[in-house]
């Protein structure tokens, strides 16, 4: 699939609560969790889309992947052993409009992902909404002390550009931390 033309000024209000589908398939070592998709990511279909945003460029310089992938490749994911959802999966300008209501129910639904399609790891991007959706006031970046249907928990830097409180290398860092014991 090639890349999309950047999407327009009406294109991004035209995104303003849609859904993007999950990107999983079968035997996930990490299933990825955005707290919502960005009115870009909507506009194009792809998750982690807007030109700032950390993901990709993390993903590659972790060894996750063995090169830089762009969003558009998102579907390349699952053979790597790699997966992506959102704990909102409504799309909006900026994370703060999500109700704690609709991160509750996030992680509710994504609890009966876990059971279902039961990732090595579950890799949430974004410790201030894994606090509220999972009630975990005292959540810090890395690993957790609790599980999910069997799964590991870890609460990663948010990638966004907006996050200036963690460089590209600090969150391609944290994800390294997530690769497969050899």
């Amino acid at each position: 699939m090639p890349p999309v033309p950047p999407p327009t000024p009406a294109d991004l209000e035209a995104a303003r609560d849609a859904v993007i589908d999950d990107v999983l398939g079968p035997d996930l070592d990490v299933l990825f969790c955005g707290i919502n998709p960005s009115l870009y990511s909507a506009a194009t279909g792809h998750h982690f889309a807007r030109p700032g945003n950390r993901f990709w460029p993390a993903l590659h310089l972790s060894g996750l992947v063995p090169r830089r992938l762009a969003p558009y490749e998102q579907h390349l994911l699952p053979g790597y052993g790699l997966g992506i959802t959102n704990l909102a999966p409504r799309a909006t300008a900026r994370a703060e409009e999500l109700t704690a209501e609709e991160l509750r129910q996030g992680a509710e639904r994504l609890a009966r992902l876990v059971a279902e399609i039961r990732p090595r790891v579950l890799a949430v991007a974004g410790v201030s909404a894994y606090r509220l959706a999972f009630g975990r006031r005292r959540a810090a970046i890395g690993p957790q002390d609790e599980e999910i249907a069997g799964s590991e928990v870890w609460v990663l830097p948010n990638p966004s550009g907006l996050n200036a409180h963690w460089t590209l290398d600090g969150i391609a860092d944290q994800m390294r931390l997530l690769r497969r014991p050899s």
